[in-house]
């Protein structure tokens, strides 16, 4: 990737669309596939040409997209497109703040989340001044049809509802992803009419009002399921089965074992190193990495985390965001770990809860502990050092720090700092009653036979 952005490259992502067939109050570019909105994946593909520009024109549901866009990329830049007229009036919303770009702009769409970088890549290096991205459909049924002209250029494009039936029959189709240099759009965007079926100002009108001012239009091709798009519940499901069959084979060809691959979910940004071994019914959400080596035993959540080399985590563990795991770390089954960094050689082995606190190197965390980190109002960290060895069941009330070497008592409520080497008691003094505990069941059996249940 260049060390500065292509100064010739911008990108345009058209999200204003409601998405009425997915009968859904959130906009359709926030449905998430591989736990990431929809847009994110158009971002992720804009990235890859490393522009100079973002924009993305939001419309129904703006300040939400909004809201998404800015934790997922807080460089981009938003368009408001107040109402839905066509993909060439979104367009049209975007290029003032172009004013001053001369290069050449791709346009794509939030609700596509398969495009390539490689197809991206020869879309922006072909010579044309008019690039539109085509696929050969199986079933080309409701696309725009691609008309080409004797030399394989493109003609025109039209609209299905616009089509007689002798454009309906080519099965070359519109993707609607399309380059072109920042001052043609500028000129022909002003020019594009909506004498059409749906009274809208189509973007796949350009090419065509291009050619007829003498410049070159022209198509490249990809593979049709890069151009899927998502416009109802069960195209998202596709979408999602789609994206997890393909991380699950690039994860096996990386040399990662997944021991049941079709039980493994991942995100769109989950790294993991080579040799890493993944087990049955593990769910990554957003931005975990996990370093070569490290082994994830089945039925964990992760998100928000970094596994080192050598960790083996689980079963039936949850690392939530800020959880740092250093090497040969061993989280074992029912313990959560959230912000919290824990150290070469640490061992939490079950039933625990670390939250927001630091664990020194080679320290052992008996069962059952539990960082208090929230009064109810704040959270509060734990700091524990090196070689420490917290007894099971202790409660550790932070704010509170335990030395390198010390101990806590099972069963212990720590709320003082313990120093270095030293063991802390925090639990009360065990007084035994004779014949107590006899007298009680009598009772309580009496008690229960008085009121006729046996």
């Amino acid at each position: 990737m260049p060390d500065q952005p292509n100064h010739d490259v911008a990108v345009i992502i058209l999200a204003a669309g409601q998405g009425s067939r997915m009968k859904s109050d959130l906009p359709k570019v926030l449905h998430k596939v591989g736990a990431v909105p929809m847009v994110g994946h158009a971002l992720a593909a804009a990235r890859s040409l490393d522009p100079a520009r973002t924009i993305v024109v939001a419309g129904h549901g703006a300040e939400l997209v909004m809201q998404a866009v800015g934790k997922l990329d807080p460089d981009v830049q938003i368009a408001h497109q107040a109402e839905q007229l066509g993909t060439g009036h979104a367009v049209a919303q975007a290029l003032p703040m172009l004013s001053d770009f001369n290069g050449k702009v791709i346009v794509l769409y939030g609700d596509t989340p398969f495009i390539s970088e490689d197809t991206l890549a020869q879309m922006i290096a072909h010579t044309a001044d008019v690039v539109v991205l085509g696929f050969e459909a199986a079933d080309p049924g409701r696309y725009g049809r691609l008309v080409t002209d004797e030399n394989g250029d493109l003609a025109r494009i039209v609209e299905f509802k616009d089509a007689d039936e002798a454009t309906r029959a080519i099965r070359l189709c519109n993707s609607g992803v399309m380059a072109a240099s920042a001052g043609l759009l500028r000129e022909f965007i002003g020019a594009l009419g909506n004498d059409n079926a749906s009274g809208e100002y189509y973007l796949t009108d350009i090419p065509g009002l291009a050619r007829a001012a003498g410049h070159r239009a022209a198509v490249v091709t990809c593979d049709e399921a890069e151009t899927l798009g998502v416009n109802s519940r069960v195209e998202l499901a596709q979408a999602e089965a789609i994206f997890q069959a393909r991380r699950r084979a690039e994860m096996l060809a990386d040399g990662i074992t997944l021991t049941a691959p079709d039980t493994v979910w991942f995100a769109l940004d989950t790294h993991v190193g080579r040799d890493a071994v993944i087990g049955p019914n593990v769910i990554f959400g957003p931005g975990v990495t996990i370093e070569s080596g490290a082994e994830v035993l089945g039925f964990c959540h992760l998100e928000g985390c970094h596994i080192s080399s050598g960790a083996t985590v689980g079963p039936f563990a949850r690392l939530r965001p800020g959880a740092e795991l250093g090497g040969n770390v061993h989280v074992g089954n029912f313990v959560e770990v959230k912000n919290s960094v824990l150290d070469e050689g640490v061992k939490v082995g079950h039933l625990t809860y670390l939250g927001d606190a630091h664990i020194g190197e080679h320290s052992n965390i008996g069962a059952g502990t539990i960082t208090c980190n929230y009064d109810g109002v704040m959270k509060h960290r734990t700091e524990i050092g090196a070689n420490a060895f917290i007894g099971s069941d202790t409660m550790l009330v932070a704010p509170v720090s335990v030395g390198d070497g010390a101990m806590t008592g099972s069963g212990s409520v720590i709320t003082m700092d313990v120093p270095a080497d030293a063991l802390g008691l925090g639990r009360a003094r065990q007084a035994n009653k004779p014949g107590l505990a006899k007298r009680i069941m009598q009772a309580l059996r009496e008690q229960k036979k008085s009121r006729g249940k046996h």
